[in-house]
C-alpha cells in the first residue's frame, strides 16, 4: 500500500485528530450545532478566511479569496450527530447522554479545517476563490437546503463533499462518476377495513389480511418493474393494527422506505404503489390511503467533477482510489448537486483492528481508522491546487 500523505497535512495531523475528538466527545443534533459551528468559525478565523455564520441556521462558510481570478470551487463537510447513547469505551467517548457522533461528521469536519488551514497560506497561488461549507443538519433535516436558500451556493462553480466510509480500508477512495447514493424516500399507507369476530368474518372486511397483500404485492415493484441491474428497495418495516386474537381488525397501518439511484426509477416506485394501492381498493372494496414523502434525492456526481476527483485521489493512494463499496443511504449533498456540478467521494475508514463491516455507520460503537483523517484532508488539499493552482 503506497500512500502518499500531503507533507502540509502530515505536519498538522495531531491538531485534526485532536479537533476530531474534541468534537467526538461534544456532538450536537441537527440545528443545535453551535459549540461546532463556533469552533469551527474561530478557527477559520484565526486562519485568516473570511467566515459567515448562521447559514442555514448553524452553518459556516469560509471564503478563501485567491490573488487572481477564477473558478469558485466550494468543499463541504458536515457536523451534526446522531440520537443514540454511545456504547464505546474510548477516552474522548461522548459527553452528552444519548447523542454521539456515528457516521464521522467529526471527522468531515476535522478534515476540513486541516485543509482549509494548509490552504489559508497559499491563498496567494490560488487562481480563483475557494469556499469551506460546514453543514449542519445532514441527518434527516436537509441541512444543505437551507444553506443553498440562504444564498450558500450563490457564484459556486463547483461543489465537492466528503464522507469517511467503514466499509472501505484505510488507504482507499471511493469515486465514480453517476449515482454513488440512493434517494430515500418514507411512505405510510393506511387501510380502512371492517371489522367483527374472528369467527364471523363473512361480514368484515379484513385490514389485516389486506394489508399482508399489499405487502407481498408492493414487492412486485423491485422484482417485476425495475431493471434488475438498476438497484431499488421498498421496504415496510413497521405493521401496526388489531386489537386482540379474536378481534378482525378494521385498521392496519403500514410505514416503510423506498431507495433508488435514479430519479426515474423513484417516480417509477411512487406511480406503481399509487397503482397497487387502487387495485387493491378495488379488489377488497375498501379504503386505503398513503401518504409519500419525498426525502432526500439520489446523489449523482457529474463526470467531469468525478475525473478530477479521481485524479486527485490517485495522486494520495494510486490504486486505492477507485469504484466505492455502494450502499442504498442518502445524503442531502444532493441538493447541492442539483444546482451545480461537482462530486461526493468516499474515504476508507474501517478500524484496522477489527473485523470487516463490525463497525457499521449509525451503531453505538462507531469509530474510524483516525489515519484516515489524513487521506481525506490530503485529497481535499491535491484537489484544491489541481483546479485552482496552475
Amino acid at each position: 500500500m503506497n500512500i502518499q500523505i500531503r507533507s502540509e497535512i502530515h505536519a498538522i495531523k495531531d491538531i485534526i485528530v485532536s479537533t476530531r475528538r474534541d468534537i467526538h466527545q461534544h456532538p450536537e443534533l441537527a440545528f443545535d450545532e453551535h459549540r461546532t459551528s463556533k469552533l469551527v468559525a474561530e478557527r477559520l478565523e484565526s486562519f485568516g478566511i473570511e467566515i459567515q455564520t448562521g447559514v442555514g441556521k448553524t452553518g459556516v462558510v469560509g471564503t478563501l479569496k485567491g490573488k487572481n481570478d477564477g473558478k469558485t470551487i466550494a468543499f463541504r463537510a458536515d457536523m451534526d450527530a446522531l440520537p443514540m447513547q454511545e456504547t464505546s469505551d474510548i477516552s474522548y467517548k461522548s459527553k452528552n447522554a444519548g447523542i454521539m457522533h456515528a457516521c464521522g461528521h467529526d471527522g468531515h469536519t476535522a478534515m476540513l479545517l486541516g485543509t482549509a488551514e494548509v490552504l489559508s497560506k497559499q491563498a496567494d497561488k490560488l487562481n480563483g476563490t475557494l469556499k469551506f461549507f460546514f453543514q449542519p443538519a445532514e441527518e434527516g433535516q436537509g441541512g444543505a437546503k437551507f444553506m443553498i436558500d440562504d444564498g450558500a451556493l450563490e457564484g459556486v462553480d463547483e461543489v465537492y463533499g466528503i464522507h469517511l466510509w467503514n466499509y472501505q480500508k484505510y488507504g482507499t477512495i471511493g469515486v465514480k462518476s453517476g449515482p454513488i447514493m440512493a434517494a430515500a424516500d418514507i411512505f405510510e399507507i393506511t387501510v380502512h377495513g371492517k371489522g367483527g369476530h374472528g369467527a364471523a368474518p363473512q361480514g368484515t372486511k379484513d385490514a389485516v389480511l389486506i394489508a399482508a397483500h399489499l405487502i407481498q404485492t408492493l414487492q412486485t415493484i423491485v422484482s417485476r418493474n425495475t431493471n434488475p441491474i438498476e438497484s431499488t428497495v421498498v421496504t415496510v418495516g413497521q405493521i401496526n393494527g388489531g386489537y386482540n386474537f379474536n378481534i378482525i381488525a378494521d385498521k392496519v397501518t403500514l410505514r416503510g422506505t423506498t431507495r433508488a439511484y435514479t430519479e426515474d426509477n423513484r417516480q417509477l416506485i411512487k406511480k406503481r404503489m399509487k397503482e397497487i394501492i387502487a387495485g387493491t381498493e378495488k379488489t377488497f372494496g375498501t379504503k386505503i390511503e398513503l401518504d409519500y414523502e419525498d426525502g432526500y434525492p439520489p446523489t449523482i456526481n457529474d463526470p467531469t467533477a468525478a475525473g478530477h476527483l479521481l485524479n486527485a485521489a490517485q495522486k494520495i493512494v494510486g490504486d486505492g482510489a477507485g469504484h466505492p463499496y455502494l450502499s442504498m443511504g442518502a445524503e442531502d449533498f444532493s441538493y447541492f448537486l442539483q444546482k451545480v456540478p461537482g462530486c461526493y467521494f468516499l474515504v476508507g475508514s474501517a478500524p484496522q483492528d477489527r473485523e470487516p463491516l463490525s463497525v457499521p455507520h449509525h451503531c453505538s460503537h462507531f469509530d474510524i481508522d483516525e489515519r484516515a483523517l489524513l487521506v481525506g484532508s490530503s485529497v481535499y488539499l491535491q484537489l484544491a491546487e489541481s483546479l485552482l493552482i496552475a
